[in-house]
């Protein structure tokens, strides 16, 4: 995980101090860019931490090695459900949602009661609590 915290670590000052710059050359008018650029530097630095600090926890991986093959990182790489509904399941929940942004507010609130149970289910798809076989 080097390469990615030192993408997020090295990229945050450089967030911070086009941010500070851009609101000196502005006049501090226009507050979104002077303060949503420093915030998006320090949202990258907490990225780059939590990198860092993962990248602490577990062992290399086969793109830390700079002499490594391809082939190393090979094998399965996580779970994936791939007849799986939930996720279609959820991107309808969001579109219901950003729906009740032009429709009303009302419509919001029916589209995030569906992708919280959209969400739920499809994380626990494979769960089968007390009776699983």
């Amino acid at each position: 995980m080097k390469i990615e915290t030192k993408l997020f670590l090295y990229l945050a000052p450089f967030f911070v101090v086009v941010g500070v710059i851009y609101g000196f050359m502005s006049d501090f008018e226009e507050p979104v860019g002077y303060l949503g650029l420093p915030l998006v530097g320090a949202l990258m630095a907490m990225v780059g931490a939590y990198l860092a600090l993962t990248a602490r926890r577990i062992d290399a991986r086969p793109e830390d090695d700079e002499d490594g093959e391809i082939e190393q990182g090979a094998g399965d790489q996580g779970v994936y459900a791939p007849w799986s509904w939930w996720p279609l399941a959820i991107g309808a929940a969001a579109a219901v949602g950003f729906l009740g942004l032009a429709v009303g507010w009302w419509v919001l609130y029916i589209g995030f009661a569906l992708g919280v149970i959209a969400l739920v289910g499809w994380v626990f798809e494979f769960s089968r609590g007390q009776h699983a076989h």
